[in-house]
């Protein structure tokens, strides 16, 4: 409420019906009725509440008279009105949104939710804010009581479609002219499969996620929400949901997603979400997965950097099986994924001055995931002396040099 009280200022004449009471009943509404209409808040707010609970919202302590039609009409119109406060405050592009208009007059206005003019920037930002302070209350309080301390930062990003009552454009009968829908940013969502597409939205959810069977109980939750237009700004709106869970202090672990995400630019998604610290967990098309390319000498598979000498049969393990194979993989199948970990290269804790991540070799550093000659020769390593291995112990056993992969250096033709 500090955002939007601050936005208003002070304005002359009456105070109105507080907006907080009008948000706090259309939640009420939801909770018990499942519908979010002024209608049914307003009833709430005016037969439902006891005294003590309309005074606490800044309401009358007298509830409108039932026998009274004026006064309940004008009660719901303070109630109308200071609905329409918020929505003029927040909407960049306010209009009769009753009416349906021509649909190149409702172009002109649908461009105020994108373009690069600095207040409908300034209103597009401060209600995405509005709604990202709403989605992580409840995290807070779940954080405060420890509800969330078996959560270790993992979170699944989705884009579904949200429908709207609103009818989609249509023509005229009478004169053929295209008329636009009341929504007029409003679109058809597109879902993966055979499904019709929804007119409406699209709605980015960032959910706290479990992928560890050993990981501790916690809820659920939605850690952030972005509407925006059908099939825009897809990457950028699920780095609009991370961003702010760094300030709740929570960890961060895998980021799941679909292969809407999988097909951004690497600038969109990719990049900074592993900038911000999460490893990400991509689901890849039957032509894109297996070796995918290189960086920097390093082999990219399946999303990771790895060693360029890792052996091909681990490098092509996923390349050609169906998406049935890879969900649901053989154990042969899995024994070859889970022995290219020696050979991924590992992210280092911070990244350098112009803020690019930074992985190492997997043979460098005190603790090596393999052992490679050519790397101990040309940071001249010497052999390192054997040490003695308490056969009984599993963790002394995995941690010997002999007990790690090693890699061949190619023989010259």
């Amino acid at each position: 409420m500090t955002l939007i009280d601050t936005e208003l200022g002070h304005r002359p004449g009456p105070a109105g019906m507080p907006i907080r009471a009008v948000l706090v009943c259309l939640l009420v509404s939801i909770h018990h009725s499942g519908k979010a209409t002024l209608a049914e808040a307003w009833r709430l707010a005016a037969f439902c509440l006891s005294a003590t609970r309309r005074e606490h919202l800044g309401l009358d302590a007298d509830r409108p008279p039932a026998d009274d039609p004026h006064a309940c009409l004008a009660d719901s119109r303070r109630f109308y009105r200071a609905f329409d406060r918020l929505t003029s405050l927040l909407d960049p592009a306010r209009h009769d949104r009753r009416t349906r208009l021509p649909q190149h007059e409702a172009d002109l206005l649908a461009t105020a939710w994108q373009d690069d003019d600095p207040d409908h920037t300034r209103k597009r930002n401060l209600l995405q804010h509005l709604v990202t302070a709403l989605v992580l209350t409840l995290v807070r309080w779940g954080k405060g009581r420890g509800y969330l301390a078996g959560f270790r930062g993992d979170v699944g990003i989705d884009t579904t479609a949200v429908p709207v009552f609103a009818r989609p454009p249509r023509a005229r009968r009478s004169t053929g002219e295209l008329i636009a829908s009341t929504e007029i940013t409003a679109g058809w969502h597109h879902s993966a499969g055979s499904d019709p597409p929804e007119y409406g939205y699209s709605a980015t959810l960032t959910v706290a996620a479990r992928t560890r069977p050993a990981s501790g109980s916690f809820p659920q939750l939605a850690l952030g929400l972005v509407l925006d237009i059908p099939h825009k700004r897809i990457g950028a709106n699920a780095i609009t949901t991370l961003k702010p869970l760094a300030a709740l202090g929570l960890p961060t672990g895998f980021a799941v997603v679909d292969r809407a995400y999988t097909d951004q630019q690497p600038g969109h998604f990719a990049q900074p979400a592993r900038q911000l610290g999460y490893q990400l967990a991509l689901d890849y098309k039957v032509d894109q997965r297996g070796v995918q390319g290189s960086a920097h000498g390093a082999l990219l598979i399946d999303g990771s950097l790895a060693c360029p000498l890792m052996p091909d049969r681990l490098a092509q393990a996923t390349t050609g099986p169906d998406d049935a194979a890879i969900r649901t993989p053989s154990d042969e199948l899995a024994a070859l994924i889970t022995a290219r970990e020696p050979y991924l290269l590992r992210l280092k804790q911070s990244t350098n001055a112009g803020g690019a991540i930074r992985f190492q070799c997997p043979a460098a550093g005190t603790s090596p995931s393999l052992t490679c000659p050519r790397f101990d020769r040309l940071h001249q390593r010497g052999p390192l002396r054997p040490a003695a291995v308490d056969l009984t112990d599993a963790r002394q056993r995995a941690a010997h040099l002999a007990a790690k992969p090693r890699v061949l250096p190619p023989q010259p033709t």
